[in-house]
């Protein structure tokens, strides 16, 4: 575990400007409506404000060298506490973040957001700000230099509670998402000025890339770490030695 690092200066910025580019993408996740396969919408920037604007004032407010990007919320993290792969140990014990959470106007019987008491760990949550805490030692090391958002802040459930991705939704319905979230995308790299475009996962990936694209000015350097999902086999097997490799190759921690 290393326990100092040597960081480039990073500059203040307005952290109200981050908080609204929030606000608006909440508002505008707000306005959408989901037809079928999706039964139950979620919107933890609306419900669990308190939580993310927590995450913004704490860690937001400086520019940064990488920005981490995920997919969107799951059921037992972020739907939970508002934070992005927000397992909730790990947000409260090494991000040192709780805050009071409501409730979605409609929730699956099978999908109760119980906020910070909720009982369940989330894998990918715990995966992943595990591997950040090995390797800067405290959350203020890691957020010197580094940021973590997910591309969407919707989770979508089917009528029996199954959790639905953005790649599973028909097509026009994903136009509107995309619309939305890489405008917020854009705006957010803008604000950070990141040098590091990481995508936990290809899907995430993806959307850095086109992001990139419409900021032909900036030359940035992809990369993909590996999802910590346990849906996934890969990471059950590989993980944490191969996202380890990944963020050496891309001189993570730097």
């Amino acid at each position: 575990m290393k326990s100092y690092f040597c960081y480039a200066f990073r500059m203040q910025i307005n952290v109200e400007d981050v908080l609204a580019a929030a606000r608006v993408l909440k508002d505008e996740m707000n306005a959408l409506h989901f037809d079928a396969p999706v039964a139950y919408t979620y919107n933890p920037l609306d419900y669990a404000w308190a939580g993310h604007e927590a995450y913004i004032r704490r860690y937001g407010a400086t520019t940064k060298r990488v920005l981490f990007l995920g997919m969107n919320p799951g059921p037992f993290g972020m739907a939970q506490t508002g934070v992005p792969f927000g397992e909730v140990a790990a947000v409260t014990e090494w991000l040192h973040i709780r805050e009071k959470v409501g409730a979605p106007a409609a929730c699956h019987p099978k999908r109760p957001v119980q906020g910070f008491d909720c009982p369940r760990s989330e894998v990918s949550g715990r995966r992943l700000w595990g591997l950040f805490e090995e390797l800067y030692s405290t959350a203020e090391n890691f957020f010197r230099e580094c940021y973590v958002v997910n591309y969407c802040p919707l989770i979508w459930m089917s009528e029996s509670g199954a959790n639905i991705t953005p790649a599973q939704l028909p097509a026009e319905q994903v136009k509107q998402v995309d619309d939305d979230c890489r405008m917020h995308l854009k705006r957010l790299i803008e604000l950070m000025q990141p040098e590091i475009l990481v995508g936990v996962g290809g899907y995430a990936l993806k959307q850095l890339e086109a992001v990139g694209a419409m900021l032909p000015e900036k030359k940035f350097v992809f990369g993909t770490l590996l999802h910590p999902s346990p849906a996934s086999p890969m990471a059950n097997k590989c993980w944490p030695d191969k996202p380890r490799e990944q963020l050496k190759a891309l001189g993570i921690p730097g």
